[in-house]
This record gives structure tokens, sequence and C-alpha cells, in this order.
């Protein structure tokens, strides 16, 4: 018999791998799905963004073309359009609710100077209230600036 034999010790085996630290295809998964979730909700509201303000202004020239419309027509209109894309490309909170004086104010914000609050821009608020239409030439100004604000809300 071999002497060297009896002093043999069994096989070790290694420690069991522990489950931290993760390995590096865990830390880019845990990454990268909250930046792929936050990516799909920017995308997502700027499309859905830009689909609001593309058909507004397809609704804004039909009303600019429209002869059969008259003018208290074409500023009821202008008055909803403006309202609806609002509320579309801003949280419902800042813009539904407002009348008057603060939605005008809230139109004013996106525009340079107070062409809403001070200028042509009142008659979105004043006009269930004036004894006579607007004029033509009131109207075509307004929808001028009702373009220049969608214009404005592409670049925000």
């Amino acid at each position: 018999m071999n002497p060297t034999l009896p002093d043999l010790k069994d096989i070790h085996e290694p420690e069991a791998i522990g489950w931290w630290p993760p390995a590096i295809g865990w830390w880019i998964l845990a990454v990268s799905i909250p930046l792929l979730i936050i990516f799909l909700v920017w995308l997502y509201k700027r499309l859905t963004r830009k689909t609001a303000i593309k058909t507004a202004n397809k609704i804004l020239a039909q009303i600019k073309q429209d002869a059969t419309r008259d003018n208290l027509q074409k500023l009821s209109d202008l008055s909803v359009l403006i309202r609806r894309v609002a509320i579309s490309v801003s949280p419902r909170t800042k813009s539904a609710g407002l009348t008057g004086r603060q939605w005008l104010e809230f139109l004013d914000t996106s525009v340079k100077g107070l062409p809403f609050s001070e200028g042509i821009g009142q008659l979105l608020a004043d006009a269930p209230y004036r004894k006579t239409p607007p004029t033509e030439l009131e109207i075509s100004q307004l929808i001028d600036l009702c373009e220049d604000w969608l214009k404005a809300q592409v670049k925000t």
C-alpha cells in the first residue's frame, strides 16, 4: 500500500455564487428600461402634440377660407379651436378652467407681447358681450394672431 494515500483529503467545492453584485447585463437592463419608458412617454407626447397642432392648422385654414361663415361664426370657431389646442398641448389643469382675463393671459404666455389680453385677441373673451359683430379686418387680424400662437406651440 502507498503511504501517501491515507493523507488525501476530500474534494473541496467552491462557494456558491452570490446574487450581489449583479452581472453587468442586469445593470444595463436596470438603466435601459427606465430610460426606454421615459423616451416612449416623451415620444408619445411629442407625436400627439404635433398631430393636434397640424390638425388645428388645417381647421384654421378652413375657417380662413370659408366665405359662407359670418364673422360671429368665424370668431366662435376660432375660440373653440384655440381652446381645444390649448387643452391638447398643455396640462388640462392649467388651461381647461380658464376664462376671461386669465384665459387671455394664458394665451399671451406663448407669444411675444400681450396680443391677447391687450390687443386684438380680446375678441375671444369679449365677443359674446359686444353689441356689434367683429369686422372683416378684426377677424383677419385675429386669424393671423391665432396662426402665430399655433406656430409658437410647435416651438415649445
